[in-house]
């Protein structure tokens, strides 16, 4: 590749990258831009010939980002909302987020619990500013945040890294789901007899071994796992018209029952609770629109207890 003098290059082409990256079609990528298709077509045969790569390839779905566009993601969406960043010196209070994006690394437990909440207090704090939910967890969230990928992240730990800082938010507990319908007249518990004598539906992220199996070990029993899922927005359609019950954190069992008129029941084994975290890059610089949304983060956890 030629070298490349940042005089001669049009930084409105990285606008153009953030947005074809993001949106994966050119045509939603122009209207999220305010320009014809024609000019992201034009801008794109400008990116290629830049980075000597093509960057983005057409599939059945739309435009799928090279390994090299994902590698230039991170760095070009940094430098962009640095530039965004230094508008507000202009105006700190003005509070203009509009095309602002945060991204926020959850599992689908956290996400279905407090979605709504995070972004009404969003809405509040930084009008125009937009929420992106992404999974994942406590395993491989690090490096999400280390990669740029995310922004923050709400798990079950995962922040031991030198360069990520975080937050204890509240403890998260266990409880249990079932079928209403599974249950006798007037029943709110469950004994550890009827527990183990069920079916059983795992919520993990790999494998058949539970937190649950740990504790019924310890009494010497074991339970009946007839099948595991990676999402717990599965859990409605997989309990209801059965006897199986699935034991889930707190927050999105009280969530999902809400929703779906499953039972939520006491879980009958002693259980550890365990720390709810937000994490994020440790920098000497924080972008205003991550901290608005770590700000309402905590509030709507603090809002729980």
């Amino acid at each position: 590749m030629n070298q490349v003098n940042i005089v001669d290059v049009d930084l409105n082409l990285l606008k153009v990258f953030e947005a074809l990256h993001d949106e994966v079609s050119a045509s939603r990528a122009a209207l999220r831009l305010g320009i014809t298709q024609s000019a992201v077509s034009a801008a794109l045969r400008r990116l290629r010939n830049l980075y000597d790569d093509p960057l983005f390839v057409r599939t059945g779905r739309g435009l799928a980002p090279t390994l090299r566009a994902n590698q230039l993601k991170p760095l070009i969406g940094e430098a962009l909302n640095k530039c965004r960043q230094s508008l507000t010196l202009l105006d700190p209070h003005a509070g203009n987020y509009t095309g602002r994006a945060v991204t926020l690394g959850l599992s689908d437990d956290f996400e279905i619990a407090y979605g709504q909440r995070l972004i009404a207090e969003v809405r509040s704090r930084a009008p125009g500013l937009r929420l992106i939910f992404r999974q994942t967890h406590s395993q491989i969230v690090a490096n999400a945040l280390i990669e740029r990928s995310i922004d923050l992240a709400i798990t079950a730990g995962g922040f031991n890294e030198r360069m990520l800082s975080r937050q204890v938010l509240t403890e998260g507990d266990y409880c249990c789901l079932v079928d209403s319908y599974s249950l006798t007249l007037g029943q709110n518990s469950l004994s550890v007899e009827e527990f183990v004598e069920r079916e059983q539906i795992l919520v993990s992220s790999g494998g058949f071994i539970g937190i649950v199996d740990e504790a019924l070990a310890t009494l010497g029993r074991t339970r009946k796992i007839s099948a595991s899922t990676t999402h717990f927005a599965a859990l409605s359609y997989l309990l209801q018209g059965t006897a199986a019950i699935a034991t889930i954190p707190s927050h999105a069992a009280e969530a999902i029952s809400r929703a779906t008129g499953l039972a939520m029941l006491p879980c009958p084994l002693t259980l550890p609770g365990y720390p709810i975290e937000l994490g994020w890059r440790t920098v000497a610089q924080v972008d205003p629109a991550v901290l608005r949304v770590r700000e309402a983060i905590a509030a709507c956890f603090a809002k729980e207890r």
